[in-house]
């Protein structure tokens, strides 16, 4: 209550967060909108400036603390993670938000990233796909698709590659998103929506990387291609898609189908999404979806309630401080056995 009151007499807007450093990411590259859009919900969260940290470990999306004016700590590769973890478990009250490339949380940082979806520390996990390693100049990364022609496979990946969404619950991750960087107005509405969770949320951006991978994700983008092959998808609305929204997406047995409206099926047959269903069976189908055979999904995939880490943590220090003894360094230097000399 304190923080929206002190932000409502503040009025906080967009420019009290832009920094003074200079913005240096490619023309064009799809950094720029996340920003933009990072910047125009941050005075919507209802915190205070000095309580806002962003942290990034290395790569392109880890320039972001210099561009944002918060709390900032720019680590080491793979490892924002276990900073932004420490950084809200000392001290709960701090707003954090974790920025990281998918080299940097999917390869080096693959063990961390997993860890802190499974203990779900609340924090806020901004993870930019672009599907290569840009900062290094084009190798091919986790989520670059099977067969892809890179700096570091000329004859194509045989890497079979990850997908964040089902790496993320499977990990029992609580709170998994996806948007694209084509859509400024969606990811400032996700970018809020996740601050609100309590424990880890993880919002996937599609991010286009115009130098070294440009156009990964059109099929999904393209102004053609964007209508039937996204589906944006609304706690307790239908699963609907389309142009003329005339397809859905039913559960055929034990799998998901699309279905053309009118042929034998009527909106009352699909699917009503639910991201706060704790069975994450769903949710990872939702999350694989991908074209030709499937739109992909957008907008919050799965929301669950559950206790997050530093909430424990709290209460057993709290527990202890009721029932120790000791509770000055006095105390703890004459407990135990002592003597004197």
């Amino acid at each position: 209550m304190a923080n929206e009151v002190y932000v409502k007499e503040l009025e906080l807007t967009k420019a009290d967060f832009v920094s003074d450093q200079m913005v240096k990411w490619c023309p064009g590259c799809g950094d720029h909108a996340i920003l933009a859009s990072f910047l125009k919900a941050l005075p919507q969260l209802g915190h205070k400036k000095e309580d806002i940290v962003v942290v990034s470990g290395i790569g392109c999306s880890s320039r972001f603390p210099y561009y944002v004016k918060t709390y900032g700590f720019h680590g080491i590769h793979g490892r924002a993670a276990a900073l932004a973890s420490g950084i809200k478990i000392t001290n709960p009250k701090l707003n954090v938000w974790m920025v990281t490339g998918d080299g940097d949380s999917l390869a080096i940082g693959g063990n961390h990233f997993i860890h802190v979806l499974r203990r779900n520390i609340d924090i806020n996990i901004m993870l930019f796909n672009n599907r290569i390693y840009g900062l290094t100049k084009g190798q091919y990364s986790p989520t670059t698709p099977l067969g892809q022609v890179t700096k570091t496979s000329p004859q194509g990946t045989i890497e079979h590659p990850f997908n964040p969404g089902e790496l993320a619950i499977g990990a029992q991750g609580t709170f998994f998103a996806r948007v694209t960087d084509t859509n400024p107005k969606l990811m400032t509405e996700i970018i809020v929506e996740a601050s609100k969770h309590k424990g880890t949320s993880l919002i996937e951006f599609l991010q286009n990387c115009v130098i070294f991978n440009n156009k990964t994700f059109q099929d999904i983008t393209s102004r053609e291609a964007k209508f039937e092959n996204q589906i944006y998808l609304k706690a307790g609305e239908s699963m609907i898609f389309g142009k003329e929204s005339d397809k859905g997406i039913i559960l055929d047995g034990t799998k998901l189908k699309v279905v053309k409206l009118g042929e034998g099926v009527t909106e009352k047959n699909l699917l009503i999404h639910n991201p706060h269903e704790s069975d994450p069976g769903i949710h990872i189908m939702l999350a694989k979806m991908a074209p030709p055979e499937f739109p992909a999904a957008i907008g919050v995939i799965r929301s669950v309630d559950n206790l997050s880490y530093d909430e424990q943590v709290e209460a057993i220090i709290e527990h202890e401080k009721e029932v120790s003894p000791i509770h000055t360094v006095t105390d703890l230097l004459n407990s135990g056995k002592t003597w004197d000399i």
